[in-house]
């Protein structure tokens, strides 16, 4: 019996993936509910298992669009699994092949070139002769002829130089996509200011032994920058707020969108209803949110709908820079790596540990003076923490 294997919806207002990469061979036994294939929407990169155990034939290639509900493979159940064999596709690479020049040579090859291409080379003063064509048997195409770039001279006759080009994944192109049209489609400005973490630096160090130990999640900085958004949004709620169309749209509760690094590049999974949470229900939360998105098992619906983004590129060393706003919301909050710096406390100058922080926002809809003061209040809470976030009862909030 032969089952038609479909693509499924992987969320709503989804009508079309791409299939990334095929995990299993093309006519080899697989098993039930084995992972077939990588699909990549316009969110999210998801597996594809198998929903029956048989010889698999691909009906899609590798860099394919297809639609929801389409057929992407068969597979034929009285199919009979070769003994010896691996129902997993081999992720050993061919060793990539890179042209050597040829001593004293200009040029690597010659190839040939449709009428097309030759027009648009010769425009440019070029030929195909060097152009490693994409066609079939290596011929030139319009396509290639148009990115050929002139030599700017002769290449050296003593390194190798290899060049690939690949096409990004779905999820690559629409996050393009997306941050072009909010540079485009928003009043988008930026504001600054500087946080001294010293009390947070105190806190941590007096109570995150027996925090971890109590709780099983590390007290790091981002419980406190959460609930320090959390509370800042509840004082400028425009901030929280977003554009449809010429309707304002304003929401009584904070979902809160943390960017994490993943396998496939950025993946903003949200923590739903933050104004409820602890600072063990932050920690747990984000956790839970960054083991999902790096192991690829986060689902579209765990990415939408947040209400507000906090993003953290000082993990990777950045002192400062101004994040985009991630759509359709309206702010976005940017934190950068510590650093001691001198800084004047009572009179004196005081090496403190210092990060500056951002707030990207879209001033169509958020004031400068909400945009400021949003910003002033974050860094109160965050200097005051004992104060403003643990209303004077460190025990009581860390739930000790």
């Amino acid at each position: 019996m032969i089952l038609e294997m479909k693509v499924p919806s992987p969320g709503e207002s989804i009508t079309e993936v791409e299939i990334a990469a095929w995990l299993v061979e093309d006519g080899g036994y697989v098993e039930k509910d084995q992972a077939i294939a990588e699909v990549d929407s316009d969110k999210a990169t998801l597996e594809l298992p198998a929903e029956e155990s048989g010889i698999i034939t691909f009906k899609a290639e590798e860099g394919d669009a297809v639609e929801v509900g389409s057929i992407v493979c068969l597979i034929d159940m009285d199919g009979v699994k070769p003994e010896g064999t691996t129902t997993q596709k081999s992720t050993e690479k061919a060793p990539q092949q890179i042209d050597k020049p040829v001593e004293n040579a200009t040029t690597y090859a010659t190839g040939s070139a449709s009428p097309a291409a030759k027009k648009i080379l010769a425009e440019k003063g070029m030929d195909a002769t060097g152009i490693k064509g994409s066609g079939k048997d290596g011929r030139v195409t319009k396509e290639d002829a148009i990115k050929a770039v002139p030599s700017m001279g002769t290449l050296p006759v003593d390194g190798e130089r290899g060049t690939e080009r690949k096409k990004l994944s779905m999820l690559r192109r629409k996050v393009a996509q997306r941050l072009v049209a909010v540079k485009n489609e928003t009043a988008m400005l930026t504001t600054f200011n500087e946080v001294n973490m010293q009390p947070i630096f105190d806190l941590r160090k007096d109570f995150k032994e027996d925090f971890k130990a109590k709780h099983g999640v590390g007290l790091g900085f981002m419980s406190f920058f959460t609930l320090a958004v959390v509370r800042a949004l509840k004082m400028y709620p425009d901030v929280n707020s977003m554009m449809d169309g010429d309707f304002k749209i304003s929401h009584d509760f904070q979902d809160i969108s943390i960017a994490v690094s993943g396998p496939k590049g950025l993946m903003v999974p949200v923590v739903r209803n933050a104004e409820k949470l602890t600072f063990n229900g932050v920690e747990s939360e984000v956790k839970r949110l960054a083991i999902r998105a790096r192991d690829g098992q986060i689902t579209v619906d765990e990415m939408t709908g947040g209400t507000f983004t906090i993003t953290n590129g000082g993990v990777f060393g950045s002192m400062l820079s101004t994040p985009i706003i991630n759509p359709p919301q309206s702010g976005i909050l940017g934190m950068h790596n510590i650093v001691n710096r001198p800084m004047a406390v009572d009179g004196q100058v005081v090496i403190q540990p210092i990060m500056y922080i951002a707030l990207s926002y879209d001033h169509r809809i958020i004031d400068g003076k909400e945009s400021v003061g949003f910003l002033v209040a974050v860094k109160e809470a965050l200097e005051n923490p004992i104060e403003i976030l643990m209303d004077n009862d460190i025990k009581k909030a860390l739930e000790m």
